[in-house]
């Protein structure tokens, strides 16, 4: 879903919000009046309600416009700190952000388009992997800032706690469960669960065995490809069932179904946003890009 607000409106909003008059803030932007009108129009478009009054008297602000100003300012504000810290640090050109595979929130798919216009001039470069390798990179210089799945061994370095996913079931739709809307571990008892290894996310792994254990729940466990559309693959064709975070229900495969966890809160994943210490500028600019994306 794109965003009502970026970067661009908001500036050229604040331009006519500051001067109450389209030439005066159209000879600030170095346009043309009838393009920066046009722009507002459309702005109050997708916002849906007027943010200027235009009269033969001049140019005032509307009540949503009252309301709009403070967070435009707060925001241009941090684009300039952000732009400012990257600067005196002697960032790349490049900025390079990790992304787990361990899951795929909906905000991961915008994130880069949201930074990028956040800071006009900066690449982002994206890669992704398991937490516990992205940390190594950040750790090495090899990244900026990353996205892991949580809890992840982060010691030395600054997190973040953005987002959490519960849990969901992957089964086969013609399954005997799949009737239920709602699946506990207990049912599953004696079913063949897809699981990844431990050396994959060591951290979560070990936080996992542990509501496992609390629910006396070990069933026969098949290695989960790291694969997820092998894995579903594998759930279409009866192997067996999985537990995924819920951001992969948006994994669409034929003869696979999802069904609520009753523990899946338990067994949530948390998505944190990892940077080194001495970068709260940096933290502060993606964390608003990330919670702009959801």
């Amino acid at each position: 879903m794109s965003n009502l607000l970026d970067s661009r409106a908001l500036a050229l909003f604040l331009a006519v919000a500051d001067a109450l008059s389209f030439r005066q803030a159209a000879e600030t932007l170095h346009l043309s009046q009838p393009p920066l009108s046009r722009a507002i129009r459309e702005l109050e478009e997708r916002l849906g309600t007027r943010l200027f009054d235009r009269n033969t008297k001049g140019v005032t602000l509307t009540d949503a416009g009252q309301r709009l100003l403070p967070y435009a300012r707060t925001i241009g504000k941090l684009l300039r700190e952000a732009e400012a810290e990257l600067a005196s640090r002697g960032m790349p050109a490049t900025l390079r952000l990790g992304l787990t595979s361990a899951a795929e929130p909906a905000w991961f798919r915008g994130l880069a388009q949201q930074v990028q216009s956040t800071l006009p001039g900066t690449a982002v470069s994206i890669a992704s992997d398991t937490s516990p390798r992205l940390v190594r990179q950040l750790r090495a210089g090899k990244l900026d800032a990353a996205f892991v799945a949580l809890p992840t061994d982060v010691h030395g370095l600054d997190i973040l706690e953005l987002d959490r996913l519960p849990m969901v079931v992957a089964m086969q739709s013609s399954h005997q469960l799949a009737r239920r809307k709602v699946v506990s571990l207990a049912d599953l008892a004696s079913e063949s669960v897809f699981w990844f290894e431990r050396a994959r996310q060591p951290a979560f792994y070990d936080y996992c065995q542990k509501v496992f254990s609390r629910h006396d729940f070990a069933p026969s466990k098949l290695r989960e490809p790291a694969d997820h559309h092998v894995l579903l693959s594998d759930v279409a064709s009866g192997r067996g069932v999985a537990l995924l975070p819920k951001s992969f229900t948006g994994l669409r495969r034929t003869g696979v179904i999802y069904r609520s966890l009753l523990e899946g809160s338990e067994l949530s994943v948390g998505i944190g946003l990892v940077t080194h210490k001495d970068r709260q500028k940096m933290r502060d600019i993606l964390t608003a890009a990330a919670r702009a994306c959801g």
